[in-house]
């Protein structure tokens, strides 16, 4: 099927929020497409009827806009194979398992669920593995006539032939599954409901999905799922299992990792950008050493052969290093944009930001820059510089406002800071460094307290470049603000 126009999909369900692993599941998906000019299409799997939601679609649709994987077909979008929803495909479903029944493939299971729950625990009481053992495969006909007679529950179940199933998975290479491990496994639940196998199938068959995407957790389901394509006549899809991502304890990520949705890496401060460059490397290399990367990069440089087989570890320290690369290379203007709901949000926007004090505006954000790792950093880092008030940190003023006198100090570096021309880094520096020395102190003890003062904090970008941003006037007045704290105290 490699010779067609690529078509892949990404098809959720929507029992939860986008989480990480499917994010990442739909990125290579996306990025396969993009690459090989082919198309993605989107499918909502909400056969679940008692956990899907309206709400959760909305999340997932959300998740993907927001990391920039638009779709070709889908909700939405519309397309020539829909419907998009599985919810409403039961009739093809049942359709399908019906065909299977009536050509042999498949055959009713009347089953019920306490007498599979037994023979499962007979079994493992002998210490054995348990399959299903077609038992409703050799029921004689009048015991099947009084099933139907009586209206007991069936179920349809597909039969496994003797043999084996060999693919090519283009990341794992030649896989072969025996048969024999395989059990004759339910495609049409009693209640009419489909099960995965079927429904992934058909939908797949009907979108004329060239390739499927996934995770190494769904391998076992291939071999059941290119059975069925078999007994439809149908040629499978190329599979591609991907390595599951693991926390930093080489266990399977979830929530106990932290955020998995990723709807909180956007609540976080993290960027769009950032995101998909993280999600495409955790299992896949482009080769080289270089590690940032913008969404149109990742398309001309993706391809399965850079798929690894082991697990990728999602490592939250180079996701907060990656977004401070992304926040560090978006041009200023763009940069603005994003931090202004969140300043506003802070009480800290004011018009003139984008109009006469935009030029200091953008200083401020180049000195804080290299501070941040995060959108929301802004808001605390720039505190200082749009805030008309300060206040100090508690562990600060324990640390660095103890010395005696140094209310006095204080007032002399503020009467020091009247007389200076020019208030700008160098100027400042020295008048500081001049004032310790006459009053028989360390620079660093007013260096630092000078910090609480302007701040509220014992770190800070470069003191002497802060000052110079706040201008005299502002500077002065927090230090006579830090003198009375200190007089009170």
């Amino acid at each position: 099927m490699t010779d067609r126009t690529p078509r892949l999909r990404f098809a959720p369900s929507p029992t939860g929020y986008l989480h990480v692993g499917g994010a990442r599941t739909a990125l290579f998906n996306w990025l396969y497409a993009r690459r090989h000019g082919g198309i993605f299409v989107l499918r909502i799997e909400d056969t679940d009827v008692a956990r899907s939601s309206d709400e959760m679609v909305g999340a997932i649709l959300e998740g993907l806009r927001w990391l920039g994987l638009d779709w070709d077909e889908g909700p939405e979008a519309g397309g020539a194979y829909g419907p998009y929803f599985q919810s409403e495909r039961l009739e093809r479903y049942r359709a399908i398992a019906d065909r299977l029944v009536a050509d042999g493939s498949a055959y009713y299971c009347y089953c019920t669920p306490e007498r599979l729950q037994q023979a499962r625990e007979d079994a493992e009481r002998r210490g054995e593995g348990w399959t299903y053992d077609r038992r409703c495969l050799t029921l004689p006909p009048e015991r099947i006539a009084e099933y139907e007679a009586t209206g007991v529950a069936r179920a349809v179940r597909f039969r496994v032939p003797a043999g084996q199933t060999v693919f090519t998975d283009l990341v794992r290479g030649r896989l072969s599954f025996d048969h024999a491990h395989i059990e004759d496994f339910v495609i049409l639940r009693s209640d009419r409901q489909p099960t995965y196998h079927l429904s992934v199938v058909a939908d797949d068959v009907d979108m004329r999905i060239t390739h499927v995407i996934r995770g190494d957790d769904h391998l076992s389901n291939t071999p059941k799922q290119i059975l069925l394509y078999e007994r439809l006549e149908v040629p499978a899809p190329c599979f591609a299992h991907v390595p599951l991502i693991l926390g930093p304890d080489k266990k399977r990520l979830s929530k106990r990792h932290g955020a998995t949705a990723v709807g909180e890496y956007r609540r976080e401060g993290f960027l769009p950008e950032a995101m998909v460059n993280f999600l495409a490397l955790l299992g896949w290399s482009p080769g080289g050493d270089t590690e940032i990367f913008t969404r149109a990069e990742l398309v001309e440089r993706f391809s399965l052969e850079g798929i690894s087989g082991g697990s990728a570890v999602f490592n939250p320290g180079k996701l907060e290093w990656m977004n401070a690369e992304h926040i560090a290379r978006l041009a200023r203007g763009e940069l603005i944009d994003r931090l202004r709901p969140l300043l506003e949000a802070a009480g800290l926007w004011t018009p003139d930001l984008i109009g006469g004090r935009r030029e200091w505006f953008l200083r401020a954000i180049d000195l804080v820059l290299p501070r941040v790792k995060r959108l929301q950093d802004f808001a605390t880092q720039l505190a200082p510089f749009l805030s008309d008030t300060v206040e100090y940190d508690p562990a600060a003023v324990e640390k660095h406002l103890g010395g005696k006198h140094l209310a006095d100090h204080v007032a002399a570096l503020a009467d020091a800071f009247r007389g200076l021309d020019r208030f700008e880094a160098v100027g400042t520096e020295a008048v500081l460094r001049s004032t310790a020395e006459a009053l028989g102190v360390k620079a660093a003890t007013l260096i630092h307290a000078t910090r609480v003062a302007v701040t509220g904090q014992a770190v800070s970008p470069g003191l002497f470049d802060v000052l110079g941003l706040l201008g005299r006037d502002r500077t002065i007045s927090r230090l006579e603000q830090l003198r009375e704290f200190l007089r009170a105290r």
